[in-house]
C-alpha cells in the first residue's frame, strides 16, 4: 500500500460526512428541517402542561386534534421535501397553507414558533431548484472539411442561400369568405 492512496485509509466519519454533504446538497434540505421544525412546537403544545411552582397550567385547547393534524402533517411535509423533491412546491404551498391555518387552530401558531420555523420551511422549498451540474469540457469544435462547406469563407452568401433556413413552412390560410358577410352572418345550413 502506497502513501499515495488515501481513498482507502479515510475514516468512516469522512466518507459519511461527504456522503451526507452530497445527499443534502440534492434536495432542499433546509426547508424540510425548518418545516419539522416548526410541526413539532405546533403538535406539542396544545397537549403540554407547564409547571410554575405549585400550579400546573394546561395549554389545551379545543383545537387540540387540529394542532396535533396539523402538526404531523407539517413533519410529513418536511419529510417529502427531503425525500421526494420532484413534489418540493407541492409541498412548500402545503406548508405554507399549515402555517397560516395554524395561527387561529393551534395556540397562534405554536406560540409563532411553529408558525415563523413552518412558513420559512415552506418558503424555502418553493424557492429551492437543483443545481446544474458543471459542464463538461467539450473540445473545441473541429474546422469542417472543404467539401462539406457549400461555400467558401470569405465569400459571401448568394441571394437567398439562408432565406427561411430554421424555420419551417407555415401552411397557407384559406383566402377570406365574404360570403359569410354577405348573408347577414348566417350559416348556410341554417
Amino acid at each position: 500500500m502506497s502513501p499515495e492512496s488515501q481513498g482507502q485509509n479515510e475514516h468512516y466519519l469522512s466518507v459519511a460526512r461527504r456522503g451526507f454533504r452530497t445527499w443534502r446538497g440534492d434536495r432542499p434540505f433546509w426547508a424540510g428541517l425548518f418545516t419539522m421544525l416548526g410541526g413539532v412546537p405546533i403538535m406539542y403544545f396544545p397537549y403540554a402542561n407547564m409547571h410554575l411552582g405549585n400550579v400546573t397550567l394546561a395549554m389545551s385547547t379545543t383545537a387540540g386534534a387540529g394542532s396535533l393534524i396539523i402538526g404531523v402533517l407539517l413533519v410529513t411535509l418536511g419529510l417529502t421535501m427531503w425525500f421526494h423533491s420532484i413534489v418540493r412546491v407541492f409541498a412548500g404551498v402545503a406548508a405554507i397553507l399549515l402555517a397560516l391555518i395554524s395561527i387561529p387552530v393551534a395556540n397562534i401558531g405554536g406560540f409563532l414558533i411553529g408558525f415563523v420555523f413552518a412558513l420559512l420551511g415552506g418558503a424555502l422549498s418553493v424557492a429551492w431548484a437543483p443545481g446544474v451540474p458543471p459542464a463538461a469540457e467539450e473540445p473545441a469544435p473541429a474546422e469542417a472539411a472543404p467539401e462539406t462547406v457549400p461555400f467558401a469563407k470569405d465569400e459571401p452568401f448568394p441571394e437567398g442561400a439562408l432565406h427561411g433556413a430554421g424555420i419551417p413552412e407555415q401552411p397557407q390560410a384559406a383566402p377570406y369568405d365574404t360570403t359569410v358577410e354577405a348573408e347577414g352572418g348566417r350559416h348556410r345550413a341554417g
